[in-house]
């Protein structure tokens, strides 16, 4: 903050961000030490007022690095790699380069960002704050940013603030906050006492004080003491503005009409003339007020006459009035309860819409172990028909072909086990699902065929003993992303450990589709699960509804970027299993 005086001797406070002057021309290097007579003015613009490290706004540079005029040309470890100038807030990449804040921020903004000086990838996160630098460059010693006004201060770059918050050069607004002009901020006093035209004075005829702007204007038309003139050209020739209305009664050149005009008279003429018409036509006016009169108790009975012929339909209408009302009582009462119906149907029909949802899980379970059976039944009727051949085969072979025989029941239950061992050697006990799934066009092409809607990855949980879940997909998409999009969906499923685990079901998922390509784009959606939700409840039958994003991705993003390589892609499901507490 920095002090002047206005005219009245009051002291105007005046804060830097409100006195710094607009921008330069960027230089494109430091430039070397000129003289003082013959170097250029170095305006600077306010900066952010959030910016950080603790420096006041006005002081750093909107975009890339510090402007200032510097005793000593700085050596080249302090200037930007990129603006060349010195570093404003430094920030230093993986590969020993440094930055203007905002310079690395606009080379962060393009995709695939390099260094511009060696071409090496940069990473955000890689990328820190160079304390040392700053503090280093902070110290070096500049002139004074009002050094073309006169200034012959030098000092370091930290110091400038409080420097030009005292500096008599500064070039600051006035402080009275109308006047569009600058000055010097040691030419604030005599700004304030002659030049500022806002400055505030006193009018000589009623002593109120006012910006000098509005003096004119204030005499001209509100002045309660500034002499006018009669507009009667009567013998007073001046008189005080606020007088005027009171001596317009009196002025013997006015035109008034005669106070008789409401009852007829139609006489008009100076005031000094009235009392002559009034004396003279005193009996015309007795006249016309006993006319007048006449006419307004003629007007009285017709009144009464009409109100008496109202009075007699009020009982009628008052009846009117309250049959309406019962009958709205009882439309009202036949509304409430067509409003409770209503919401009983409602209820009702909620229950019926989840029952419905439970029993098309039901036959979806049921669907899945009636083809499993099928399955089963078929492969036991092949090795029913292998065990008779062997058996038959063993009594005619003898000995050693039924050890074979036995062999082959045996190799059947190796090849189980091992089926077993693979599905859980890939499930994951920390949350996370990677699903890769292979053959993709075929396995799109049976999905637009109707053979094979979705798919079911193997099943992953939260722990040990935690949640079982699974992950389900449509390649040619379901509901309103069908034919366009790659529905994915997140299934909770019936686990060993239920009993002991909290209900519903409420930690946070993500789904994504992991980008196989360098820039490692992956697509990405979360959602925290509805409570309400019969997709997160306890699971009754072997799992529930499937709840997930119909337009997760569409095909022909999937099909068009490097999500799919080798007829290849990958799933990844994540669920967050920071605050799950032990069963």
């Amino acid at each position: 903050m920095s002090a002047g005086r206005s005219a009245d001797g009051r002291e105007v406070q005046i804060p830097l961000q409100q006195a710094a002057p607009s921008l330069a021309t960027p230089l494109a290097v430091v430039p070397p030490i000129t003289p003082p007579s013959h170097r250029p003015p170095n305006p600077w613009p306010p900066s952010d007022p959030s910016a950080s490290q603790g420096v006041p706004a006005g002081f750093l540079p909107l975009h890339g690095g510090f402007r200032d005029l510097f005793v000593e040309t700085p050596e080249a470890k302090y200037c930007c790699e990129a603006c060349r100038l010195v570093l404003c807030q430094p920030r230093q990449t993986e590969c020993g380069h440094r930055f203007c804040q905002t310079c690395i921020h606009d080379i962060l903004s393009h995709p695939n960002p390099v260094c511009p000086a060696d071409r090496e990838p940069l990473f955000k996160d890689k990328i820190f704050r160079d304390v040392c630098c700053h503090r280093e460059i902070m110290a070096l010693k500049v002139y004074c940013r009002s050094e073309a006004n006169g200034c012959q201060e030098q000092m370091s770059l930290q110091q400038i603030p409080d420097h030009l918050n005292v500096c008599p050069f500064f070039e600051v607004p006035c402080p009275l906050g109308k006047c569009k002009e600058r000055m010097m901020r040691k030419e604030i006093p005599d700004h304030l006492s002659w030049k500022c035209k806002h400055r505030e004075t006193s009018c000589e005829f009623c002593m109120t004080k006012m910006p000098m702007t509005d003096l004119q204007k204030h005499k001209e038309t509100v002045c309660p003491a500034f002499p006018v003139s009669c507009p009667n050209h009567c013998s007073f020739s001046s008189l005080p503005r606020s007088e005027l209305s009171s001596h317009q009664h009196d002025c013997p050149k006015a035109q008034v009409s005669c106070q008789f005009h409401r009852y007829g008279c139609t006489f008009k003429g100076l005031n000094q003339d009235m009392r002559q018409h009034e004396s003279t036509f005193a009996a015309e006016h007795l006249r016309m007020m006993a006319n007048r009169s006449s006419t307004l108790e003629n007007k009285v009975e017709d009144v009464k006459g009409e109100l008496l012929e109202r009075y007699k339909v009020l009982p009628a209408l008052n009846s009117r009035l309250s049959e309406l009302e019962n009958q709205n009582d009882e439309l009202r009462e036949k509304n409430r309860q067509m409003e409770q119906k209503l919401a009983t149907m409602q209820k009702l029909m909620s229950t019926h819409s989840e029952k419905l949802l439970e029993v098309e899980l039901e036959l979806r379970s049921l669907r899945v172990l009636r083809d499993e059976v099928e399955n089963l039944r078929g492969t036991m009727e092949n090795v029913r028909t292998r065990l008779n051949a062997l058996e038959q085969g063993g009594r005619s072979l003898g000995t050693r072909d039924y050890c074979m025989s036995g062999n082959f029941v045996h190799d059947i239950r190796l090849a189980d086990m091992d089926l077993r061992f693979q599905v859980l050697e890939t499930a994951s006990y920390n949350g996370t699902l990677i699903w890769k799934i292979r053959d993709y066009k075929r396995r799109k092409q049976e999905a637009v065929a109707a053979k094979t809607l979705s798919l079911y990855s193997q099943p992953f949980y939260t722990g040990y003993f935690g949640y079982k879940m699974c992950a389900r997909v449509y390649l040619n998409g379901d509901g309103m992303g069908k034919g366009t999009h790659l529905s994915l969906f997140f299934v909770v499923m019936r686990g060993e450990y239920d009993a002991l685990l909290p209900w519903p079901f409420k930690q946070k998922v993500t789904l994504m589709l992991m980008d196989q390509g360098p820039s490692r784009k992956h697509l990405g959606d979360a959602f925290k699960p509805d409570p309400n939700s019969s997709s997160f409840r306890r699971p009754a039958a072997e799992m529930n509804i499937a709840s997930g994003c119909p337009l997760f991705v569409s095909q022909s993003v999937l099909e068009t970027g490097s999500y799919i390589k080798d007829d290849t892609i990958f799933i990844k499901v994540t669920v967050d299993t920071s605050d799950l507490p032990d069963p």
